[in-house]
């Protein structure tokens, strides 16, 4: 009897395991990711050492392994702060702001944004080089114009003067968005060995 019972308890306790790593497998395929920011790239919406969470689920429901949407639930918009796939290196993982949608007409004049003509004035946009580079090599500072094709993204950093982008890569396919990044839910500065309190619960726009 005493053998039996251990066998029944150590069978629930695997049990409990086993359905606790699926649910989080799930959770993790479908719905929230963390990532850890490694990069200055989107200085000062995000710095090194920050965590986010990505609502993988803000897109529709994807096809975990081709990225291929199974459900619809809406595309990234316009200034949308996504995480995807690094397109010359797919095991890596990028997070840029949305620029420009399929069909939009972009171009960069001397640093200033311009989409289908427009100026895109951003406060969270910095540019902390003051020189000025004529383009097309590097394209940092003017470059374009270019039309964003069909089920593409042009994306770029919050820090323009410091981020490797579709400036430079090209654009981002839809099938290799992962998620929206919402929310910030910790935050650590290495070089000053402390924790940014402030930073932590803070919403990504």
């Amino acid at each position: 009897m005493s053998q039996n019972k251990k066998k029944s308890v150590f069978r629930e306790y695997a049990e409990a395991i086993i359905i606790a790593l699926l649910l989080a497998l799930f959770i993790r395929t479908f719905v929230v990711q963390a990532f850890k920011i490694p990069s200055g790239s989107m200085i000062p919406t995000l710095l090194i050492g920050d965590h986010i969470l990505v609502n993988k689920f803000s897109y529709g429901i994807k096809n975990p392994f081709t990225g291929a949407t199974w459900i619809p639930l809406g595309t990234p918009d316009t200034l949308d702060v996504i995480v995807f796939k690094y397109p010359e290196n797919p095991s890596q993982d990028f997070i840029k702001r949305v620029i420009g949608k399929p069909g939009d007409r972009i171009e960069i004049k001397n640093k200033e944004v311009y989409v289908n003509g427009n100026p895109i004035h951003l406060k969270n946009a910095v540019h902390l080089d003051a020189n000025v580079y004529p383009g097309p090599n590097p394209p940092r500072d003017n470059y374009g114009p270019v039309t964003v094709p069909d089920h593409s993204l042009f994306v770029m950093g919050d820090n323009r003067d410091n981020s490797h982008d579709s400036r430079f890569w090209g654009f981002v396919d839809f099938k290799a968005v992962k998620g929206k990044a919402f929310i910030l839910y910790w935050s650590w500065d290495k070089e000053k060995f402390s924790v940014r309190w402030r930073r932590i619960g803070d919403m990504i726009h």
